[in-house]
């Protein structure tokens, strides 16, 4: 039995079709997992569905009945529930009052939240204090306050756009867990991924949207994985990206090959010649025994030590919540060390403001692009010279003629997605938004040292693959780059080294081969260390 049905559904922003005749539909008791590229359409059609837009043509039905909601609210009550990509949670509350937030008190009172917070802990492994403050908790946390605030209307259809992607890797598959106990109690689930292993683990069905119209929709049982990859990505995937394998998790003795092939290329042509220019390279960052406490004074960094030198790209590893935000925030400028040295190409930038830092020669590329990286409201061209409209200003005036062209000019070289560097930032797709961050940062002068941390969340496999060149040719061009995520797979495709961070520690450090791949997780969950 379908639960949801699409029939020619079209939705247009204004001359842009984000989704052109599409005809779908979601079966009861199934987990139906939707891909492709950033812009595709699937965060439309995820929208469409709960109710943040409506179609301009087309029809869809829910539960047996016509279904067009006015927004959210009437989704809500028909028992569609939506996790956002980008989150929808009040900073200065705590948990529990996001969670009551916009509930009548006879439908969800607060101690009922205490109650079903308690349940789903025990049930789905989603375990988190509800009275902590939103401002305080890590990205994957948040994360699972969302989920969470979806769990608790119990509803017939449950959203997922992205959830994986902010998720540290053990806590990928208990979520996947949850989908799989939604469908199996007969309500069904939507989830947006790019993660084939997650696909080949979770999915029933797996549809591919490609510029807003339906590729291909095909039961996974027996699906060629390799044929999906092409749907996705355009091409085969082949040993030269291994990057790209790594970010798509190919569960296929392709992808080990991938891996493998790359490991031997490290080892027989590149690395004595790397190794050879590591000796003379210079550190472009060192952490000198750095420490910080929270607001409450909670031990969150712990004796860091640690450098980077030019010419190389040093990993960090950790599951969410072991210091990596903070460490990010503190290298950005946006927190003061309590204690400890940071030095940028031999200079002190010890708690310095982010702009005596980019002036020390950092770029920062960090954790939430939204909230920090970007103005969506400002256009794209105003982004890029964030800091530096002082090149374009006389008499008191800004030369946008100037700044558009020179905008042209690096949104070509960047490729960055968009009609005119006139486009409010907000309007790109995650992945492009991402180039144009990068394309700020990687063209800053001076420039020695790079933070690109989980520079990859929320994105589509090509901005990944585009992302992570990128950061490997500044790498290549004499850069030092931290690369913070929570995806190993990629630390080790692309890292030179990876150190790992475990409740504020660094337990170790391991060249990024695949073969250390399950120590490195090991020391990630407390284990294989001193």
């Amino acid at each position: 039995m379908n639960l949801l049905e699409l029939a020619g559904v079209t939705k247009r922003f204004g001359a842009f079709v984000a989704l052109d005749e599409v005809d779908w539909h979601v079966a009861a008791g199934e987990v139906h997992c939707l891909l492709g590229e950033n812009g595709a359409g699937k965060s439309t059609l995820c929208n469409l569905v709960f109710g943040v837009y409506q179609p301009d043509a087309g029809a869809m039905r829910f539960d047996g009945a016509p279904h067009a909601p006015a927004g959210p609210i009437d989704a809500l009550a028909r028992g569609i529930a939506m996790v956002h990509q980008h989150f929808s949670l009040v900073g200065n509350m705590t948990v529990a009052e996001n969670l009551v937030l916009g509930r009548a008190r006879a439908v969800l009172r607060y101690d009922d939240v205490l109650e079903k917070m308690a349940r789903l802990a025990d049930e789905y492994d989603l375990a988190i204090d509800p009275h902590r403050v939103i401002s305080e908790l890590s990205v994957g946390e948040r994360q699972r306050v969302e989920i969470i605030k979806c769990l608790l209307t119990d509803p017939r259809l449950l959203v997922l756009d992205e959830p994986t992607a902010v998720l540290p890797p053990g806590e990928v598959d208990a979520l996947l867990t949850v989908c799989r106990k939604v469908a199996a109690s007969g309500r069904a689930v939507i989830l947006v991924t790019h993660k084939l292993a997650e696909i080949a683990k979770v999915a029933d069905r797996t549809t591919v949207l490609r510029r807003g119209r339906i590729v291909e929709s095909v039961p996974m049982a027996g699906a060629d994985m390799q044929m999906l990859v092409r749907s996705m990505v355009g091409r085969d995937v082949s040993t030269a990206d291994s990057v790209l394998a790594a970010t798509l998790g190919i569960a296929s003795q392709a992808a080990a090959t991938v891996t493998a092939d790359m490991a031997d290329t490290t080892a027989t042509e590149g690395q004595a010649c790397k190794a050879a220019a590591m000796e003379d390279a210079v550190e472009a960052l060192t952490l000198d025994a750095l420490t910080f406490r929270d607001a409450d004074g909670v031990l969150r960094l712990d004796d860091v030590t640690l450098a980077v030198r030019r010419g190389e790209i040093v990993g960090v590893a950790g599951v969410e919540g072991n210091g990596q935000t903070e460490l990010g925030a503190i290298l950005a400028g946006l927190a003061t060390p309590t204690q400890g040295q940071i030095c940028i190409g031999g200079r002190d930038v010890t708690g310095a403001r982010p702009g005596d830092i980019t002036a020390a020669g950092a770029g920062i590329v960090p954790e939430d692009r939204h909230a920090v990286a970007c103005i969506g409201e400002l256009s794209i061209s105003e982004n890029l010279f964030l800091g530096a409209t002082h090149r374009y200003s006389r008499w008191g005036l800004l030369d946008r003629a100037r700044m558009a062209r020179d905008a042209r000019a690096l949104m070509q070289a960047f490729d960055v997605r968009a009609d005119s560097p006139d486009v409010p930032m907000g309007r790109l797709s995650g992945g492009n938004q991402q180039k144009a961050v990068l394309a700020r940062e990687l063209t800053r002068e001076p420039l020695t040292f790079l933070l690109a941390a989980q520079p990859t969340r929320g994105l589509d496999v090509g901005a990944v693959e585009a992302v992570f060149r990128r950061i490997c040719s500044a790498r290549d061009a004499g850069l030092g780059v931290l690369l913070i995520s929570s995806d190993l797979n990629e630390l080790i495709a692309v890292s030179d080294r990876v150190v790992v961070l475990y409740r504020g520690r660094v337990v170790g450090e391991m060249p990024a081969t695949p073969g250390n791949r399950e120590t490195i997780g090991a020391m990630m969950s407390g284990h294989g260390h001193g």
